[in-house]
């Protein structure tokens, strides 16, 4: 409430009232032109909150389809790794402050894809799974060394044309059915080739 009074012991007592009064659902999305919005982390801060807490993710399984709607292909990335190292991975980002899952969808699709990649957002926010990523190789299948991670995974439909940007460097459309897609699967580190699995399973493939 912006007109409260906060408590001393408040968590956000110290932060001036009104502060997102101007701000809407696309400056979380593309920045207000004012710098972040309040409530953004700065370096420190999210390497300070991934050594305390869990962070929510975003995990997308990105898919072209046929006429019937059946998954005709999926879309594998590769991207350049905190390491310097090439790896073949999927469209995966933080769920920012303020921003709902739908937003996060889109914003981490055009992150990845381009602007024009046209994402069909799914009609549920069911996740087909949902992937604990642990700092701690061995605890499970998902392994991520910065932080512990819950990823809510979703297929999406890209409809449009990609141009892969930010740290993507390309995404290659693989038959599910086809040879290659068993050794993309194998290339894919820290369970993210078990997603992709899992993903076709669900979807009946």
């Amino acid at each position: 409430m912006n007109d409260e009074v906060p408590d001393e012991g408040d968590f956000d007592a110290g932060r001036r009232r009104g502060e997102f009064d101007n701000i809407t659902p696309e400056d979380f999305i593309h920045g207000t032109g004012r710098g972040n919005p309040p409530g953004w982390l700065g370096p420190a801060d999210i390497d300070r909150a991934r050594s305390q807490m869990p962070i929510a993710y975003v995990e997308i399984v990105p898919v072209r389809t046929d006429d019937l709607g059946r998954i005709a292909q999926i879309g594998l990335l590769l991207r350049v790794a905190d390491d310097g190292s090439i790896e073949r991975t999927l469209i995966t980002g933080r769920v920012l402050f303020h921003e709902t899952l739908r937003e996060a969808i889109a914003r981490n699709v055009a992150k990845d894809l381009g602007d024009i990649a046209l994402p069909v957002l799914p009609q549920s926010l069911q996740p087909f799974t949902v992937a604990e990523f642990f700092p701690t190789p061995g605890m499970s299948e998902y392994y991520d060394p910065r932080q512990h991670a819950i990823a809510l995974c979703y297929v999406v439909t890209i409809a449009g044309d990609c141009k892969p940007q930010d740290e993507t460097l390309d995404v290659e459309w693989v038959d599910p059915h086809g040879d290659l897609m068993e050794t993309f699967l194998a290339q894919m580190t820290n369970g993210h080739g078990d997603i992709v699995r899992k993903a076709l399973a669900w979807a009946g493939v």
